[in-house]
């Protein structure tokens, strides 16, 4: 069986007001829709993909990108240019940026930049050209690859 992508994610985030205004911001810009909004949480939707966010029940004092669980996770941009003008973006509403755009290793043409969401969680925007990976001859180089 092939899956048709991921559906959904959702994230559990320790001040819902502060988050929701981060997330709203960023899918706003991503041309997502907000298809649900309360006090629990809220749902957006875009691009084949939806995220979630939800108000966590125990609030840990920060996010820590190596402890069990999430680790990042990555919108996928249709241009190296889309990846440059995200990033303008992030700088406008004053994401903390952890990477500004640049070329990766992790595949042929690989163009990323990387921020974190108000609890320290990591997201990424980036650019492969072509099929990626999957294009044949590619192999996946985690050379450079910080946890």
């Amino acid at each position: 069986m092939k899956i048709n992508g991921i559906a959904h994610l959702v994230i559990s985030v320790g001040d819902l007001q502060k988050s929701f205004s981060f997330y709203q911001k960023i899918f706003e810009f991503l041309e997502f829709e907000l298809v649900y909004h309360n006090s629990k949480g809220a749902y957006f939707v875009g691009g084949r993909t939806a995220v979630g966010i939800m108000q966590a029940e125990k609030r840990e004092p920060h996010f820590n990108q190596t402890h069990i669980g999430l680790h990042h996770f990555c919108f996928r941009a249709e241009s190296a240019e889309d990846v440059d003008r995200f990033h303008k973006f992030l700088v406008q509403i004053e994401a903390k940026i952890i990477r500004a755009p640049e070329p990766g290793s992790w595949a042929p043409g690989y163009y990323s930049t990387l921020f974190e969401d108000p609890d320290g969680k990591r997201l990424e925007m980036n650019f492969v050209p072509g099929k990626g990976l999957l294009g044949g001859s590619s192999k996946f180089n985690p050379v450079g690859y910080e946890p």
